[in-house]
């Protein structure tokens, strides 16, 4: 029997980071190597969504500002959907300029 003591177990790898949302996590085993982002897709996603939850949030609210006090559905409801459509719209945008800016950095990086 040996009276060596067991080894510690390996702490993971440091997850050195380039920027304060960069990549740059080196693997730690977990992923797959062909691991790939559908990128392209949320980009057309992000396109086609952005100006349709605008004209949408745009909709909702001119429909609001006409309804009526006895007008079915109220303004209050109409004013939420339109807050919905707008919030979902914002999200769109984010989601848009971190693309193109990721895609950016990628391009910038290959040259």
């Amino acid at each position: 029997m040996s009276t060596e003591p067991p080894a510690r177990p390996e702490s993971p790898a440091p997850r050195a980071r380039s920027g304060t949302l960069g990549r740059g996590s080196p693997r730690t085993g977990g992923e797959p190597v062909t691991a790939r982002s559908a990128v392209r897709l949320r980009l057309l996603l992000s396109w086609i969504f952005l100006p349709v939850f605008m004209a949408a949030a745009a909709c909702f609210a001119l429909w609001a500002a006409g309804s009526g006090p006895g007008d079915s559905p109220g303004r209050a409801v109409l004013v939420t959907i339109a807050a919905i459509c707008a919030i979902i719209a914002f999200l769109a945008a984010v989601n848009l300029s971190v693309l193109v800016g990721r895609l950016r950095r990628e391009r910038g990086a290959g040259d």
